[in-house]
């Protein structure tokens, strides 16, 4: 499974993500026994900022603004995409990474923003 752009999208996958939180245990809210856990990363993608949760391979742990590939191909670090979120079900710990990330994502992608608004009908 891959993360795609909101309904009505391009249909275009994210390929890149940064972490916003690493849960080793699994999410708190989670009512699966701690036993049956795996362990769970929240992630925003650099393209369309699709909020995610991912499973990371066996014996990886993840920091937060860690970048990581989840897109189509061999991922180093990420072993499946588990699902789309929304910023509701995001962690407080990635709801404060969040703003820090949107910043360098923007940053780094300055000239795609600055065409998008510079192009925007008035």
């Amino acid at each position: 499974m891959f993360s795609r752009p909101p309904r009505g999208g391009s249909g275009k996958y994210e390929e890149y993500a940064y972490v916003l939180d690493f849960l080793p245990q699994g999410h708190p809210l989670e009512t699966t026994p701690i036993f049956r856990r795996e362990p769970i990363a929240q992630v925003i993608g650099e393209n369309y900022f699709t909020l995610l949760e991912v499973v990371p391979k066996p014996g990886i742990f993840l920091a937060p603004r860690e970048r990581v590939f989840i897109g189509k191909g061999l991922r180093d670090k990420i072993a499946r995409v588990k699902r789309r979120i929304s910023y509701n079900d995001l962690t407080i710990q990635a709801k404060d990474e969040l703003p820090a990330i949107l910043e360098k994502i923007v940053t780094q992608q300055e000239k795609r923003f600055v065409e998008f608004f510079n192009t925007l009908d008035r």
